[in-house]
């Protein structure tokens, strides 16, 4: 990997940090606070998916650095940075289903779930700072 990839890797590191940063904010948000104000919602539902689409886009990019053919699907690049040493494995399983929530956020935003969405900024929040660190010190083995 070239500093200028891990560049990309860190900016997009960074656009998830930022996006944890906000939900932090509105973990403790009730879901009738959630429901009472439609903007704050789509707000939510709109840095929930730019966070994840952050790490879809890291997984995919170090997969493909690597040499190695990217997974289909998105759940599949948090196995395979999992099956390649850079994410423990129980992380790995523990953040996959976050690209399902992508998926729903983005295909089928007129069923989503509210409780679900809730229920992410709580997973978010406690899980991907460890995901976080789990790529830079992939990134600092590699020298970079």
């Amino acid at each position: 990997m070239s500093p200028i990839d891990a560049a990309i890797v860190r900016r997009k590191l960074g656009h998830l940090m930022t996006s944890l940063d906000l939900l932090r904010t509105v973990r403790t948000m009730t879901i009738v606070e959630f429901r009472a104000d439609v903007w704050r919602r789509k707000g939510i539902e709109r840095v929930l998916q730019e966070a994840i689409e952050a790490a879809l886009d890291v997984n995919a990019h170090l997969i493909a650095e690597l040499g190695i053919e990217v997974p289909d699907d998105y759940f599949g690049g948090f196995a395979k940075l999992s099956e390649l040493g850079v994410l423990p494995n129980e992380l790995a399983h523990a953040l996959a289903p976050s690209a399902g929530l992508r998926n729903r956020l983005v295909h089928e935003y007129d069923q989503i779930d509210d409780a679900k969405v809730l229920t992410a900024v709580g997973t978010m929040v406690d899980l991907y700072p460890s995901y976080i660190q789990a790529i830079e010190n992939h990134l600092a083995k590699l020298g970079l």
